[in-house]
Order: C-alpha cells, then structure tokens, then sequence
C-alpha cells in the first residue's frame, strides 16, 4: 500500500520556525520527485516546493523562497519542509505529493501543478498565530 504520512504541524507565533516530515512507504522513494502544497480555507492548493532525484536545484514558490527549505532522506524515505519566519498567512493544511519523475521532468519549468503528482497524503495542519 502506498502512504504518504504528514507531521510536524502545529500551532505557532508568527516569526516562529516549524518542520514538516513525510514519511513515504509502498513505492522506490528514490525514483519519485517530492513536493509540498498546502490550502488554507477557501482558497485553492498551492504548490510551495519540489526536489527531484534526477537533480537539478529544488523548486520553490515565490511566496516561501528564503523561508522554507526542501530537503530529502533517502535513507528514512522521508521528505521534510523546514519553515522559518513563519507569517498568519501560511496558516493552511500542508500536503506532501509524489511524482513519477520521469514525468516530473517534462513539466520541470512549471513542476508546483497538482496533476504532475501521482501519490498524495492527508495533510497535516498548521497554524500561525499570536
């Protein structure tokens, strides 16, 4: 069975860090690109970054450059989202996403597009607040 697990959410002050951990089991974890998306209430899901095992330098949205870091553990087959200076506005679920990256890789200029992932978790929140 494919599984994408989702944690590290919480509650936290603005300005405040949090990291986010997906564990992945059931596919070649070191095949896939990985990605994070989140979607606050009412709002549409919106890709935040990717890192894919073909190489290449990892993507990141404009909204979370500077901030947030992408980075892999293939010996855990675990992806993780570091984010610092956290804002009210990232309050949202976040989610961890798979791809095929050979099919990653012919949207590589574009990669944050939620139909380019094949496998998805089931999010983990978090909250910004004072």
């Amino acid at each position: 069975e494919v599984q994408l697990v989702e944690s590290g959410g919480g509650l936290v002050q603005p300005g405040g860090s949090l990291r986010l951990s997906c564990a992945a089991s059931g596919f070649k974890f070191d095949d896939y690109a990985m990605a994070w998306f989140r979607q606050a209430p009412g709002q549409e899901r919106k890709g935040l970054s990717c890192i894919s095992p073909l190489g290449g330098s990892p993507y990141y949205a404009h909204s979370v450059k500077g901030r947030f870091t992408i980075a892999s553990d293939n010996a855990n087959s675990a992806v993780t989202l570091q984010m610092n200076d956290l804002k009210p506005e990232d309050t949202a679920v976040y989610y961890c996403a798979a791809a095929d990256p050979i099919y990653y890789s012919d949207y590589a200029t574009e990669p944050l597009q939620s139909f380019v992932y094949d496998y998805w978790g089931q999010g983990t929140q978090v909250t910004v607040s004072s």
